[in-house]
């Protein structure tokens, strides 16, 4: 990708998650790369863009275990560009606006003996396009919101039978995946988990209310007895405390001799951050960003707002903190079902960062704010709090979406 490229375009990653609602990976496209209404040229130009993006920004490593998936049209298809992209870390996905040559064909029997995985986009039913296709794809892509559920039930029935994978696209509820599943689809496309009811008063359960406690006491420097004494009383968080500080240990493991002892190792800032992680995910298991899709959004939106922050304000520790608590924060009414005045209830957090979620205000809540539109795909919103904020672009927003995936997948370059 060319500097003004880069500069124009910003990286759009749509999760798609498995029928145990585990992260698979991201289809990626760049946004205002090319006008909307462009012709086959731009569109394919596009598509060599996303893979330029692929290796320029390091996706592979940054993707951990989880798959791109790339589009790719019939002329990006037979270039020789395409092999420099590994085939265990991308799914292509062919969009073919006419039925397939011989060629095309042949390209994609050879891209299969490459151990390629290929996928069928825009699948609209057998016809003279899918056809010769169905023998060669693994995955085949629907797009849920062009169809009733009858039409739907039409489309889907022939394919669940074939040794291949149904992917519903524009899954936006989450009533809208338990159909799709009960139709027959195994991969769903959409930010659907990130939007549960939310119910006022709603009862949480003992082990997330010690967690609160936990946090609170973390946030306010509690005396780390204070801290150790209600670790105790949860076993399972104990155990799960003892895992954490072995696993930053950077490969060594660490002789602890009590609970108190890794408290001090793990340090307050970490274990804040691990706690409201923690508070998340389901009781007694390790959080793990690289497999949830909700506590990757909630990670990558704050480690995103920690780093743009010591961009835009370097050697201001105290802000970037605060940044990478709103970004973790922002994801909490959707992790609990609670809405935010009622967890500012039971959590203490600082003015600045309550102001920062409630009303997007001051610095943290105009970052909090671009991040969500960075998420929504809103380009005009990016646009105007880009503006707001000088000395961030849309290069650094493609950056630090990159670093941030690489830092919770605990990869490097």
């Amino acid at each position: 990708m060319t500097e003004p490229v880069r500069n124009e375009s910003l990286l759009s990653r749509r999760p798609i998650l498995d029928q145990h609602q585990e992260l698979v990976g991201y289809e990626l496209t760049l946004l205002a790369a090319v006008d909307a209404g462009s012709s086959g040229l731009a569109r394919s130009r596009a598509s060599m863009l996303v893979c330029a993006a692929y290796a320029e920004l390091g996706i592979r490593s940054a993707l951990g275990r989880t798959k791109a998936f790339l589009p790719v049209d019939t002329d990006f298809l037979h270039d020789d560009a395409i092999e420099a992209l590994p085939p265990d870390g991308v799914v292509l996905e062919l969009f073919l606006d006419a039925a397939p040559d011989a060629r095309t064909l042949e390209r994609c029997r050879a891209l299969r003996e490459r151990r390629y995985v290929l996928a069928l986009g825009d699948y609209a039913g057998l016809d003279e396009r899918s056809r010769p296709l169905l023998v060669m794809v693994s995955i085949v892509k629907i797009d849920i919101r062009r169809y009733d559920d009858a039409t739907l039930r039409e489309l889907a029935g022939p394919l669940v039978r074939l040794p291949l994978k149904l992917l519903a696209q524009g899954v936006a509820t989450q009533e809208a995946m338990e159909r799709c599943r009960t139709i027959g689809f195994q991969l769903f496309e959409g930010n659907y988990f990130a939007h549960p009811e939310i119910v006022s008063g709603r009862r949480l359960t003992s082990s997330q209310t010690r967690l609160m406690q936990l946090i609170n006491l973390a946030s306010r420097d509690a005396d780390t007895v204070r801290i150790e004494e209600e670790f105790k009383r949860e076993p399972a968080l104990a155990v799960n405390l003892l895992r954490i500080v072995n696993s930053v240990g950077n490969g060594a493991v660490q002789r602890i001799s009590s609970l108190r002892h890794a408290i001090t190792l793990l340090g307050r800032r970490q274990l804040q951050r691990w706690l409201q992680l923690l508070l998340m995910t389901p009781f007694g298991k390790v959080p793990d960003a690289s497999r949830s899709p909700l506590l990757q959004v909630a990670a990558l939106r704050g480690r995103m707002m920690e780093m743009l922050i010591e961009h835009k304000h370097p050697g201001d520790h105290k802000l970037a903190d605060q940044a990478f608590i709103t970004g973790i924060m922002s994801m909490m009414p959707a992790a609990l079902g609670l809405p935010m005045n009622e967890i500012f209830e039971q959590i203490t957090l600082e003015p600045e960062i309550m102001r920062a979620l409630s009303l997007h205000d001051g610095t943290l809540g105009k970052m909090l704010a671009l991040i969500e539109c960075f998420d929504d795909e809103n380009i005009a919103g990016c646009d105007r709090l880009l503006d707001e904020l000088p000395g961030l672009d849309r290069d650094l927003l493609n950056v630090c979406l990159m670093e941030s995936l690489r830092w919770i997948n605990g990869s490097e370059e």
